[in-house]
C-alpha cells in the first residue's frame, strides 16, 4: 500500500488516499484514538470513486469524527480512472437499452453478465485492501461492510471471516445466484431500502432480505427514491456496527 496524499479535515478526521497496486482507495481514521480502530468498509457502485466521493467521505467521516472507526473504500474494476473493461462497458449498453425501452424485469442474463464478473473480480481485491489495511497502525478490526454493490457485500460476508456485520443498501440488481449465496450469510446485517426505487424491483429486494440466513437482521425501509436516504440513518447504522465491532 503506498500513500500517495494526506490531509487533516476540519473534523480533525485524517484522510489518505491511497493504491495497493493499480487500485486507487480512500482511508479516513480519527483525530486520537486509544486503541485500535475497528474498520468499516464502505462499498459503491461502478460510478467511480470522484463522483461518488461526496456520499463516501460524508460517511466515513461520521464514523471517524463521531464513533471512532476508520473507514476505507476502493475503487472497483473498471471504473474511474481504472482500465476500461469491455465486457462490463458491453453489460451496461445492454442495461441501458433494456432500461429505455421499458422491458421490465431486466432479463437475467443481463444482470448476470453485468454483475457476477464484478463480483468475481472486486471480492479478491476488497480481501487485498483488508490485508493492508489492517496491518497499519492504529487499525485493528473487527471488520464491517457498508454499502452496495450489494452481490459484493454478499460474497465478502460468505469468504471473509474477518467480517463481523454488514450494512447492505438494496436496489442493485442482483442475480438468481446471489440469492443462493445470501442464504449462507450468517453475520449480523442491517439493510436499508428506499421503498420508491423506480429503478429497482421493491418486491426482488425482500425476496432478498428473507433468503438472507442471519439470526440477527433488520430492515429499515423508507420512502423515496434511489439517492434519497434519510440522512438521520447514518446514526443507525454508527449503533449497528458499534454493537458489533466493539
Amino acid at each position: 500500500m503506498h500513500f500517495t496524499a494526506e490531509q487533516r479535515l476540519e473534523d480533525g478526521v485524517v484522510e489518505r488516499r491511497f493504491t495497493l497496486g493499480d487500485i486507487p482507495g480512500i482511508l479516513w481514521t480519527p483525530a486520537t484514538t486509544s486503541a485500535p480502530a475497528p474498520l468499516i468498509l464502505i462499498g459503491h457502485p461502478p460510478l467511480g470513486l470522484d463522483r461518488m466521493y461526496p456520499r463516501l467521505a460524508g460517511r466515513a467521516r461520521y464514523y471517524a469524527a463521531e464513533h471512532g472507526f476508520a473507514a476505507a473504500t476502493v475503487e472497483l474494476p473498471g471504473s474511474g480512472d481504472r482500465p476500461r473493461w469491455p465486457a462490463a462497458e458491453q453489460a451496461r449498453a445492454d442495461l441501458r437499452r433494456a432500461v429505455e425501452t421499458g422491458v421490465r424485469p431486466v432479463p437475467g442474463e443481463i444482470v448476470d453478465a453485468l454483475v457476477l464478473p464484478l463480483v468475481e473480480r472486486a471480492v479478491p481485491e476488497w480481501q487485498a485492501a483488508l490485508d493492508a489495511l489492517l496491518a497499519l497502525p492504529g487499525i485493528g478490526g473487527p471488520v464491517g461492510y457498508e454499502g452496495g454493490v450489494i452481490s459484493v457485500g454478499i460474497r465478502l460476508a460468505v469468504a471473509e471471516p474477518r467480517i463481523r456485520a454488514a450494512g447492505f443498501f438494496a436496489g442493485s440488481l442482483v442475480p438468481a445466484a446471489m440469492f443462493e449465496e445470501a442464504r449462507r450469510v450468517t453475520v449480523p446485517l442491517q439493510v436499508l431500502l428506499q421503498w420508491d426505487d423506480e429503478g429497482n424491483d421493491r418486491q426482488a429486494a425482500l425476496d432478498l432480505f428473507d433468503a438472507f440466513g442471519s439470526r440477527e437482521k433488520t430492515l429499515h425501509a423508507n420512502m423515496g427514491g434511489h439517492t434519497g436516504v434519510p440522512q438521520f440513518e447514518l446514526e443507525p447504522g454508527a449503533r449497528f456496527f458499534a454493537r458489533h465491532l466493539k
